[in-house]
């Protein structure tokens, strides 16, 4: 697959609520951040290196041949942490970064590269993302799946917890919403992928913005960009993404799925 010149930077800490030490967990028999690390590479991604506050993480990517970046520990999300591996890397403003998510080590690597190409043939955006339409009614109301509406050139409008677009005339035909045929007509709704891609000077950027009131609301970063002003692509892609992992009882998922596949 031909794609745009990019990199690849992971965030991972080992500082986990609900699953202590997660990037270190083992997936058939390598730790998930260097799962996660090699499907990076396989999008074609020029780079691809670890941003991390943990010298045990930084070890483990090493000894599997990737590069790994020390940061702070004090960062409050991930986009500043990797603000500050572009930073130490020396990465040129105009430089494309795909943020993959640690915890993600079933991510598909062409996943990666399109959202890197959404925003490269987006110049009036300073990020890119994906989405997927969701037909499943328990999951469009769900406030743990982030749902996102997007205008006629599949820029963000709004990303929300809540069940958005919300249908006015619909009446509840049992004790969940359902997905109606309008919806479905119009692909809607859609629920949102968490990989990210910047170019540099944004990703730099970014910490200095003021958060916003909705962002703080609705618990989502990504409200900060639309809040000050700025644009954000949408790649759609036709099938759901494999699972993460949050909890012990996610990993063990993966680990199946993993195992399911190597076989």
């Amino acid at each position: 697959m031909s794609v745009c010149p990019f990199v690849a930077l992971i965030p991972a800490r080992l500082a986990s609520t609900r699953l202590p030490d997660k990037p270190m967990a083992d997936i058939g028999g390598k730790p998930m951040v260097v799962r996660v690390a090699e499907r990076a590479q396989q999008s074609g991604a020029l780079r691809v290196a670890i941003a991390t506050d943990a010298e045990a993480i930084a070890q483990a990517a090493n000894r599997a041949g990737f590069e790994a970046v020390l940061t702070r520990a004090d960062h409050p999300s991930g986009t500043d942490r990797l603000a500050e591996a572009a930073r130490i890397l020396g990465l040129n403003d105009d430089t494309i970064v795909v943020n993959v998510q640690g915890d993600e080590p079933l991510i598909e690597p062409e996943l990666i590269a399109r959202v890197a190409q959404a925003l490269q043939t987006a110049s009036d955006c300073v990020m890119s993302t994906a989405a997927h339409r969701l037909d499943d009614p328990t999951a469009f109301a769900n406030p743990n799946i982030v749902k996102l509406v997007t205008d006629a050139q599949d820029r963000a409008l709004y990303f929300s917890r809540a069940m958005i677009p919300f249908e006015r005339d619909a009446r509840p035909s049992g004790p969940m919403p359902s997905v109606s045929d309008r919806l479905t007509a119009a692909g809607l709704p859609l629920r949102h992928v968490g990989l990210y891609a910047y170019r540099v000077a944004f990703l730099k950027q970014f910490p200095q913005l003021t958060p916003s009131p909705i962002e703080g609301i609705e618990a989502l970063e990504q409200l900060r960009v639309l809040w000050h002003g700025y644009r954000i692509a949408v790649h759609r892609t036709a099938a759901s993404p494999a699972p993460g992992v949050d909890t012990p009882e996610d990993l063990e998922v993966v680990r199946r799925l993993w195992n399911r596949s190597a076989t």
